[in-house]
C-alpha cells in the first residue's frame, strides 16, 4: 500500500476511536446511545470487519484489560506493550470515559458498575447487521480462537460456536484452539458446516508427510467492483503450545516464503487488495509486516491486544496496516478502503467497543443463545461461593483469577508448589459477585485440562521456568510461542525479562528457603501438553477447583497475588503496580 505523507497523517488521525463521543451517550437509552455511538460514516468501497478471540463467550461478561504488558528491547514503549494511561495518551482517549473502561483497567470496578458488561453475540450481533447494511458487500472475518473457552462450547464439542457464527455472517476464518478439538473434528466443521458459508483459511498448515495445503491457503472475493483477497495465518506454534497430538497429521509454522508467495499469487489473480487474517500475535505480526511486502493489512489475534489505533509497518513494497480486535467478543473492528485505478489511496479504521447495555440484543441471535443454553443452564449458574475482591486473568505474570486455582491446586492436592499456564482467555468478576460453574469453566475449559502433581527438582523447575519465560521475552518475537509466563502458587523468584535464555529466573523460594537445585518438591498443575496424560485417569482442574470452592465456606477472600520480583526491566510503559 502506498500513501503519501499528507494521507499517512491523514490516516492516523482518522484510526482511532477517539471520534467516538462515549461519555455524552453513558447515560442514554440503548437506541439512543447505540445510534450516538456505531453509526460511524461509510468510507470507501471495501470494507472489512473484524473479530478475534471470543474463546466462545456467547453472553456479555465483565473483563479487566491487563495492567502488565511488558514490551522489551525495540519493543519497549510500542504498541502492544502499552498499558493504563500510557494507552489511553497514544490513543488519544479520556481517562474515566467509557472507551477508557473498554481499553484499560484503571478504575475497572467503579466503570465496569457504570458502563456495564460488554460482548455477547446477540449484541454484537445488532452491530455487524448494521455495519453490513451500511457498507454492502463487507465481509466479517474472524481471527479464530472461537470455539473454546466456555462449558457449552466443550460440551457440545465446539457445536454452539459453529451456529452462531453462521447465524453471525463469519464469511472468513483462521484457527488456533480451534484445533484441540482434533483433525476430525475440525475437517467435520469445515467441510459440513461451513460448506458454501464460511472459508476456512490458513496459508501454514500442511500435511506432514508430502507438505500439501490443509485448507485453502486464501480466498478472493468481489467486493463492489474491487477485487479482495484475504490470506489465513493460523497460530504457527499449535503443535508446542498445545498438544502435538491433536495436530498429529499437520505441519505448521510462521512461514514467510509462503506467505509472499500467496500474496503474490493472489496479486497475480487481479487483487486489488490483500488482507492478512492471523492468528500469529501482534508482535509477530509486526515483523512479519516488515518481511513480506504486498500485504495492505493484517488484522490480527491471539494476544488479546484490543488496539484502538493502527500501526503502519514499511516494507520494500509500501506500508502494510497491522491491528488488532481485543479479545471475548468486547471489539469489533472496522477497516475501510479507498479504491481507485486499482490502488488502495486511503483507508479509516475504527475499533468499536461491543457494550451491551448500549447496543439492543439481536432477537434472532439472542433466541439461539438461549435455545444453546437451556440444557446446561442450572448447572451453569450453581453458585460455587461469593467472591470478595476482583477476580481476573490477563497480564504476564498473574491475575487474581489463577491465584484462586494455584491456591485450590495447592490445598487440595497438598502440594509444595503449584504451576496455571499462562492463558489469556477467562473472564472477570467484581466483588461480591457468585462465582458459578460457568465462571470456573469459562477460566478452566479445555479439552485437555487434568489435574496433575509432579514430583519436580530444584534444577526442573527453573529449567521450566526459563523456557516459558524465554517463550514470552524473546527479543525476537517469531521465538515467542504464545501466552503469558507460567503462573506459581506458593513459589517465589526474581525474574529478569532482558537477560538471556538461562540467566532470567533466580533466587527461588519456597517459604523464604532457596530452592535446592537437587531436591525433589511436589508441583501441582494443569493442562498438560504429553499424550500420556489423557490415559491416566486424572480429575479435571475444575473438579478440584469446585471442591476447593464448596469448602470455603461460602467465601472466597480477596487474593493474594504472587508474582516475580522484576529486575533490570522498569520502569516501563507496559507495567502498572496495582
Amino acid at each position: 500500500m502506498n500513501l503519501t505523507k499528507r494521507e499517512f497523517m491523514q490516516v492516523m488521525g482518522a484510526g482511532s476511536m477517539a471520534g467516538l463521543n462515549m461519555n455524552a451517550y453513558a447515560q442514554a437509552d440503548s437506541s439512543v446511545a447505540a445510534k450516538g455511538l456505531y453509526d460511524i460514516p461509510k468510507f470507501g468501497q471495501v470494507s472489512f470487519l473484524h473479530m478475534t478471540d471470543c474463546h466462545a463467550q456467547l453472553k456479555p461478561i465483565y473483563f479487566r484489560e491487563p495492567s502488565v504488558n511488558l514490551g522489551i528491547g525495540s519493543m519497549k514503549g510500542q504498541l502492544p506493550h502499552l498499558v493504563g494511561e500510557h494507552l489511553l495518551k497514544t490513543a488519544g482517549v479520556r481517562p474515566g470515559s467509557a472507551e477508557a473502561y473498554g481499553m484499560s483497567y484503571l478504575n475497572f470496578e467503579v466503570a465496569a458498575k457504570r458502563y456495564g458488561k460488554v460482548g455477547g453475540f446477540a449484541h454484537l450481533a445488532t452491530l455487524v447487521k448494521r455495519l453490513k447494511a451500511s457498507r454492502p458487500g463487507a465481509l466479517l472475518l474472524d481471527g479464530g480462537d472461537t470455539w473454546q473457552g466456555s462449558a457449552t462450547s466443550l460440551w457440545t464439542n465446539g457445536q454452539d460456536m459453529v451456529d452462531a457464527c453462521k447465524l453471525l455472517g463469519v464469511d472468513v476464518m483462521t484457527g488456533h484452539w480451534e484445533f484441540t478439538y482434533g483433525m476430525e473434528r475440525v475437517q467435520e466443521i469445515v467441510n459440513k458446516d461451513f460448506a458454501g458459508k464460511v472459508d476456512f483459511v490458513a496459508q501454514n498448515i500442511k500435511t506432514q508427510d508430502f507438505g500439501d495445503q490443509v485448507f485453502k491457503p486464501y480466498v478472493i472475493r468481489e467486493m463492489n467492483g474491487v477485487t479482495c483477497a484475504i490470506i489465513g495465518q493460523a497460530f504457527p506454534y499449535t503443535p508446542i503450545a498445545n498438544p502435538r497430538y491433536m495436530v498429529a497429521d499437520w505441519a505448521f509454522g510462521i512461514q514467510d516464503e509462503n506467505m509472499q508467495k500467496m500474496v503474490d499469487e493472489a496479486r497475480a489473480k487481479g487483487a486489488q487488495v490483500v488482507v492478512v487474517l492471523s492468528h500469529n500475535g501482534m508482535d509477530v505480526d509486526l515483523k512479519m509486516a516488515s518481511r513480506v511486502s504486498g500485504i495492505d493489512a493484517i488484522m490480527g489475534g491471539h494476544t488479546h491486544d484490543g488496539m484502538p489505533v493502527a500501526t503502519l509497518v514499511n516494507n520494500k513494497g509500501g506500508k502494510t496496516i497491522v491491528t488488532n480486535a481485543g479479545s471475548n467478543g468486547k471489539f469489533l473492528g472496522v477497516l475501510d478502503f479507498e479504491v481507485k485505478n486499482k490502488k488502495i489511496t486511503d483507508f479509516r479504521y475504527k475499533l468499536l467497543p461491543i457494550f451491551s447495555n448500549m447496543l439492543p440484543a439481536d432477537k434472532e441471535m439472542d433466541a439461539l443463545i438461549n435455545k444453546i443454553r437451556a440444557p446446561y443452564e442450572a448447572k451453569l449458574n450453581e453458585t460455587l461461593a461469593i467472591t470478595e475482591g476482583t477476580l481476573y486473568r490477563r497480564g504476564n505474570f498473574n491475575g487474581t483469577g489463577d491465584q484462586l486455582l494455584l491456591d485450590a491446586l495447592m490445598d487440595v492436592q497438598g502440594a509444595d508448589m503449584a504451576f496455571s499456564p499462562g492463558f489469556r482467555w477467562g473472564t472477570s468478576l467484581l466483588p461480591g459477585q457468585p462465582i458459578t460453574r460457568e465462571w470456573l469453566m469459562d477460566m478452566t475449559a479445555t479439552t485437555y485440562s487434568y489435574a496433575t502433581v509432579t514430583e519436580m527438582t530444584g534444577e526442573t523447575i527453573k529449567t521450566v521456568l526459563e523456557d516459558v519465560c524465554d517463550n514470552l521475552f524473546n527479543p525476537d518475537p517469531y521465538y515467542q510461542q504464545g501466552g503469558d509466563m507460567v503462573r506459581v502458587g506458593g513459589l517465589e523468584y526474581v525474574c529478569r525479562p532482558n537477560e538471556k535464555m538461562g540467566n532470567r529466573i533466580g533466587e527461588m523460594r519456597l517459604k523464604g528457603k532457596l530452592i535446592d537445585a537437587n531436591k525433589k518438591y511436589k508441583v501441582a498443575g494443569w493442562a498438560p501438553v504429553a499424550e500420556e496424560a489423557k490415559n491416566q485417569n486424572l480429575k479435571p482442574v475444575w473438579e478440584v477447583a469446585e471442591q476447593w470452592l464448596k469448602a470455603s465456606g461460602g467465601k472466597v477472600s480477596k487474593r493474594k497475588l504472587n508474582t516475580p520480583k522484576l529486575e533490570g526491566v522498569l520502569p516501563n510503559p507496559g507495567f502498572a503496580a496495582v
